[in-house]
């Protein structure tokens, strides 16, 4: 096999896991347990397409202290995870100047199942990662950018693959306890059998929180089986996934109650919100050398209840709202691998079918007051399904330049019906059924030169897109107000490119510079009131990040992350052209020690800079520094760690939006910041014992 092939034959894998596992590996159908590399120290030169790219090994997420499961993503360059909300609920994010919502051009996927939900209760692209044991991550394969056929919808921003093991070097029992009645069980263990490999993990969580008047109550339990054997020439695995969840939230408060006194800043306006969630999923993946096929079904609901505008709406009950999600989604993947020559130089195609259907039997809104009903605001039974096809084509023109060029084609189609004849505000939602589809066509390119065996330089461009919520496109009337309402484009566009640098240095440096420039059609913005996002105007990004990675010896090594991002609309407009939430800068700096006596630590700081909030830029957030500290000792059988979050205290803020909300007793609607605090300084404490 040609050098190319050879290391092209395990970098292109259908479900988008960066080269994790050797040609060998693959040949033999051995799996997971023969992973050749580990996160940063995997040498990507001569394999990637794009300075924006990479992987991220289980060692690297082992050593991250971290408060919530979903900041795994923020091991990706230039990614910020924060909350606004309780612990239970689905992350913010913010990367490449988008404030990102829970995922709203961001893609999100594990063992080739997808994460954020189409046409969800609570925003378009929702990506709720707490079903996740991070334990059991055995890599994350990041893709920032649009440049890459095998991802489709939710892709400007770029994407992240993450790939569970299937065998482990030894089984865990993990007891992890912190202040505000903080407790985590984690157990988890494989075994080899002549029938193949069997993995299990359970994972069980408690949290108070620090808040003053509401206490979390989050209860959470994970489940993971998974069954790995070999079958014809390739690898089966089968894998089921449970998770059940129920909490309390602290939501954004208004600047103006914390002044006055009315509220501290871990207090709250509404001590009845929260959520439950729970999502199953059983998975099937069989994978060799040139095919990789997989089929999921999961099932998934949530019941969110918020309250950010307080009694702007409704000054006698109030406006608390409870958002409902009800679904199934079906679907799965196959593609190919073709290693061939074209006019005597090494090449390698890759076509892919993918395809997902959500059968969503609710996604509601209704008003509610200590989380029961009051009346109904809009209901449907939504039916989603989407078929992509894509193909790319690898072509080393010289033993120093190669090129990547891929083509892909996406249809959806959106069938709505509203559950409901008339909602609370009298108006008729017959009107707002109906059916709406869409394709696209989307072209992307690459051309590496590889300067020596430690420096590549890349140029590529590419046409992403995400999907709208279903019901917007097939909408005709206000179901508030009764008004006409417009229709949105089922599939928005969204076209990047950028230059970059990488370098492998010595085994022991690992850096990357990536210039880039994103346009998009159609932006999605939070909406206070509503408590979801809804399309906006064009806009345009620019910006350069840059990563580094050092080993300055065997015991410590030294990570930067450096991302600058210049965000705005294309047009002119009356109320500005600042796009609010949109960062500008992001530092992400830390220290591991990891020494010979058993001893480590690992030392983060996290910075992100202020941010516009209004599309004047006349009001802007605060800019937030917030630092973390593993340290522990470990045996060949005992482990011991404490975890300090949030170490020197800082009270910035997680989250900031400006809108309009109403205090009981305020004659009238108050423009104000809404923000979220980091939660302060926690101590949590584990003891684990490896068998």
């Amino acid at each position: 096999m040609s050098l190319i092939s050879k290391k092209w034959s395990v970098s292109l894998v259908a479900s988008g896991v960066l080269c994790a596992l050797s040609a060998e590996a693959l040949a033999h159908g051995n799996g997971m347990e023969r992973i050749s590399v580990v996160g940063r120290e995997v040498n990507l030169v001569g394999e990637a397409i794009s300075a924006s790219q990479g992987y991220i090994g289980q060692a690297e997420i082992e050593i991250r202290p971290m408060l919530r499961t979903g900041e795994v993503l923020e091991l990706v360059p230039g990614m910020v995870v924060t909350q606004h909300s309780g612990t239970g609920k689905a992350n913010q994010y913010f990367l490449r100047g988008f404030n990102l919502d829970h995922g709203s051009d961001f893609s999100t996927m594990i063992d080739g199942m997808p994460i954020n939900n189409r046409t969800h209760g609570h925003g378009q692209g929702y990506t709720d990662l707490n079903f996740i044991i991070s334990e059991t991550i055995a890599g994350v394969s990041y893709k920032k950018g649009a440049y890459y056929a095998q991802v489709g919808d939710f892709s400007g921003a770029g994407s992240a693959h993450m790939s569970t093991a299937n065998l482990l070097e030894h089984g865990l029992v993990s007891v992890t306890l912190g202040e505000d009645n903080y407790q985590r069980l984690v157990a988890l263990d494989s075994v080899a059998t002549d029938s193949g490999e069997w993995l299990w993990a359970v994972e069980a969580n408690n949290y108070d929180g620090p808040w003053t008047d509401v206490s979390e109550d989050l209860g959470k339990v994970n489940v993971l089986l998974k069954h790995s054997k070999k079958l014809g020439d390739g690898q089966l695995t089968l894998s089921f996934m449970g998770y059940d969840n129920s909490w309390n939230s602290a939501d954004q408060i208004p600047e103006r109650a914390v002044k006055s006194g009315l509220i501290d800043e871990l207090g709250s306006l509404d001590t009845t919100v929260g959520g439950e969630s729970s999502r199953y999923s059983v998975n099937a993946q069989w994978q060799n050398e040139q095919w990789t096929a997989s089929a999921y079904a999961i099932s998934y609901d949530m019941q969110l209840w918020s309250n950010f505008t307080y009694f702007l709406d409704d000054p006698v009950n109030g406006d608390q709202f409870e958002q409902v999600d009800d679904r199934m989604i079906f679907g799965g993947q196959v593609s190919y691998q073709q290693f061939g020559e074209l006019a005597g130089k090494p090449m390698t195609n890759l076509f892919g079918v993918q395809t997902r259907v959500d059968n969503i039997d609710e996604v509601g809104l209704y008003s509610s007051k200590a989380r029961l009903r009051t009346g109904v605001v809009k209901s449907d039974d939504v039916s989603q399904a989407s078929v992509g096809v894509y193909w790319e084509n690898q072509l080393a023109l010289t033993d120093d330049l190669r090129t990547v060029f891929g083509l892909r084609y996406d249809y959806y189609d959106f069938d709505v019906k509203s559950r409901v004849d008339v909602n609370k505000h009298g108006v008729a939602l017959g009107a707002n059924s109906g059916t709406a589809d869409d394709d696209k066509v989307s072209a992307k390119a690459s051309v590496i030169y590889t300067l020596n065996d430690e420096w590549e330089t890349y140029a590529s461009i590419g046409q992403g897109f995400h999907s709208n919520d279903a019901r917007g496109t097939t909408i005709n009337v206000d179901p508030l107000s009764g008004d006409k309402a417009d229709k949105v484009d089922p599939l928005v566009n969204s076209l990047g490119y950028e230059i970059g640098l990488r370098g492998f240095w010595s085994e022991r440096f690992n850096t990357s510079v990536a210039l880039w420039s994103l346009s998009l059609d159609e932006e999605l913005l939070f909406v206070g009131d509503a408590g979801n996002t809804e399309a906006s105007r064009e806009s345009d990004r620019r910006g350069i990040e840059v990563t580094g990675y050092y080993r300055l010896n065997p015991q410590f090594t030294l990570d930067v992350e450096y991302a600058y991002t210049d965000a705005e609309f294309s047009d002119d407009a009356p109320e500005g052209n600042e796009i609010p939430g949109a960062l500008k800068h992001v530092l992400q700096t830390g220290i591991s020690y990891q020494g010979d006596n058993g001893w480590f630590a690992n030392l983060r700081a996290r910075y992100f800079g202020k941010r516009p909030l209004i599309e004047d830029g006349s009001v802007e957030s605060d800019s937030s520094l917030v630092s973390n500290l593993r340290i522990g000792y470990q045996t060949h059988e005992w482990n011991v760690k404490a975890d300090i979050l949030n170490l020197f205290n800082s009270d910035a803020h997680d989250i900031d939006y400006l809108y309009e909300s109403q205090l009981k007793g305020e004659a009238a609607p108050v423009e104000d910041l809404h923000y979220h605090v980091i939660e302060p300084r926690t101590v949590r404490v584990s003891f684990s014992y490896n068998f």
